[in-house]
């Protein structure tokens, strides 16, 4: 069988490229130990409202400008449904849910997480500008997820 010497060229240039990439997967995965997240933190989905920090949702303080805040998504609602935080706060959202899987989108941010029964998401994030952004739920969780919204409002210091 007798093959044209562009496709040879073409042939060794796709094979090299394919083991280019995949040495650099390798690499990024073994030696520098990097790996997909994993849910390290779960919590029993029927003992969300016992659990702390989700018995008490909202925003807390952490430290100088830098907050947590715990919101529970339940049926086509988020547990606080409104929070004020102050600009260029550090804030780790801590969310979970008790009964389906829902959707954490912030609009307008690249807050942006899947939320399911059983596992505890976190994403940080520092609000540099003053406004207020919609919180979405962007799974469909039911009949009513038209409505499953919320507020988070940026405000000047005080």
């Amino acid at each position: 069988m007798h093959i044209h010497k562009y496709e040879k060229i073409w042939l060794v240039f796709g094979i090299g490229c394919l083991f280019v990439f995949l040495t650099i997967i390798g690499v990024s995965a073994f030696a520098k130990g990097n790996q997909p997240p994993s849910c390290l933190t779960t919590i029993d989905p029927e003992k969300v409202d016992q659990t702390p920090p989700f018995n008490k949702p909202g925003l807390v303080k952490t430290g100088d400008n830098e907050y947590q805040l715990n919101i529970v998504a339940s049926a086509f609602a988020f547990t606080p449904a409104q929070v004020e935080i102050p600009k260029g706060a550090k804030v780790t959202i801590n969310i979970t849910t008790k009964d389906v899987i829902h959707g954490f989108e912030v609009a307008g941010t690249n807050i942006n997480m899947m939320v399911e029964p059983g596992y505890v998401n976190s994403f940080t994030k520092t609000f540099d500008k003053t406004g207020e952004y919609t919180i979405v739920c962007n799974e469909y969780c039911g009949a009513g997820h038209h409505m499953m919204t919320g507020r988070i409002k940026v405000v000047d210091k005080q």
